[in-house]
């Protein structure tokens, strides 16, 4: 018997571990369904859809999605999530994040901080204000996807030398206070649950909150694009921040837009489910492209009768990939605007040279909603005021690209459900929705297991 099992290895279960086994001597076990750091990165280095390439080898496994993303840290409460909503002290919000900061440091993160002086960040938020922009400047620290598995894999090192001990491509079938069953039938009791599972297991830790009794709310999804653009383009901007965050409000419908993970100098990669392909990006620390990528997305907020966003989200994915046949849709922004479908002929005559292969040119029209398309166009429209170039006809756009947020479970100060003994923590429990907030919500969750057995962390 374990005295806490951790279902998912994501940073909020490494970081969980690593405050529970720095300050008592519980006997910890993680679980995940994906693979160790060295068994995930087949598709890392080519760039393109292979057999390797499923659901459990980029988007679960040790380091969670993060360890195959950019790495790029946002070092702000927040961004990420709402860490202030959590612990409702400005201060021990900023120490916590700067305490995820240091880890990193300690496993071989850069120390470089991407950081705007004042003047810089002054001088493009009034240019994006003018037409009804903002610029939100943030410290962030690049790791970069060839780095991030090296930091992860001395992180996992570390724990284990603590006593953690790690259970990779063990499927958690079920849940119990008390108790976890894998998918082959076989039972581990323990003391504590904490569930981490990440984005990939938001589904299923919806289903067993809701066959426990635990309350949840559903959390609004981001549906859109990545764009790729030359890097040129980007130049100026990414001198000022290394992930530059812009919000719109497009005029037509007035939704919430915005710029996410913006990989300078990178590539466009496939995001494999189980029953969809999606697009993200990646930036590496010594492999550079002549292309910049980042995300646009849209902020969608279901009401009743229908709430369930992720089904919502999957349903266009699922869309977007058949009329892909199988494989993501690209098209060139001058065709979208025309209302031409994209072919290889009209891709290849653009300026922009596709870091994705794997794609099927097609009519992101007839795969997003029309009020989706319709902010996405409008929205770089007003980007390109404060970006020139960003809309030109040879921009490309790749579907879908779409942000789950879990259903938030409902828990106490220290992330504890309704289920006695039973925790959650990360962007698969709804508390986060960033690589450090969910570091921090593994801090915090491991604080209130402490709590129960009355030990005090060393903060």
């Amino acid at each position: 018997m374990y005295d806490v099992v951790i279902v998912g290895a994501g940073p909020a279960g490494l970081f969980a571990s690593k405050e529970l086994a720095e300050n008592s001597k519980l006997g910890i076990l993680v679980l995940d369904m994906g693979r160790d750091v060295d068994r995930r990165a087949c598709h890392m280095s080519q760039f393109k859809s292979c057999k390797e390439c499923n659901p459990c080898n980029t988007m679960c496994g040790i380091g969670g999605a993060g360890t195959l993303s950019s790495g790029l840290l946002n070092l702000r409460p927040d961004i990420g999530g709402n860490l202030y909503d959590l612990v409702k002290d400005e201060k021990k919000a900023w120490d916590l994040i700067d305490y995820v900061h240091k880890t990193f440091l300690k496993y071989g993160a850069p120390k470089k901080i991407y950081r705007p002086t004042k003047d810089e960040s002054d001088a493009l938020e009034r240019r994006a204000a003018a037409v009804g922009v903002k610029f939100v400047a943030i410290p962030q620290l690049h790791i970069g996807s060839d780095n991030a598995p090296i930091v992860i894999r001395k992180f996992k090192e570390d724990l284990e030398k603590k006593g953690v001990e790690f259970g990779t491509n063990k499927r958690v079938a079920s849940i119990d206070s008390g108790e976890v069953t894998l998918q082959n039938g076989s039972k581990i009791p323990c003391k504590y649950l904490l569930l981490a599972p990440g984005r990939s297991g938001a589904d299923w830790l919806a289903t067993e909150a809701k066959r426990l009794g635990i309350s949840t709310k559903y959390q609004p999804i981001d549906i859109g694009v990545r764009v790729e653009v030359p890097a040129v383009v980007m130049d100026p901007i990414i001198d000022i921040g290394r992930d530059p965050k812009f919000h719109i409000y497009p005029d037509t419908y007035d939704d919430f837009v915005r710029t996410f993970c913006v990989n300078h100098r990178g590539f466009v990669v496939q995001e494999v489910y189980d029953d969809f392909i999606g697009v993200n990006g990646h930036a590496m620390s010594r492999k550079k492209t002549d292309n910049t990528n980042f995300a646009l997305l849209v902020k969608v907020n279901l009401t009743e009768p229908l709430e369930n966003t992720t089904a919502y989200g999957r349903t266009i994915a699922v869309q977007t990939t058949t009329l892909g046949g199988g494989k993501p849709l690209i098209q060139r922004l001058g065709d979208l605007k025309s209302g031409h479908r994209s072919t290889w002929e009209r891709v290849n005559r653009g300026l922009v040279r596709q870091t994705l292969t794997n794609v099927t040119p097609g009519d992101i029209s007839m795969a997003l909603p029309h009020r989706i398309v319709t902010d996405i166009l409008e929205a770089l429209d007003k980007l390109n005021y404060v970006i020139p170039g960003v809309s030109s006809p040879s921009t490309l756009l790749y579907a879908p690209e779409i942000k789950f947020s879990a259903n938030r479970a409902i828990t106490d100060e220290s992330l504890e459900t309704s289920r006695n003994n039973v925790f959650v923590a990360g962007d698969g429990a709804g508390l986060s929705n960033g690589l450090v907030n969910a570091a921090t919500t593994g801090v915090l969750a491991a604080r209130g297991i402490l709590r129960k057995e009355g030990i005090k962390a060393n903060t």
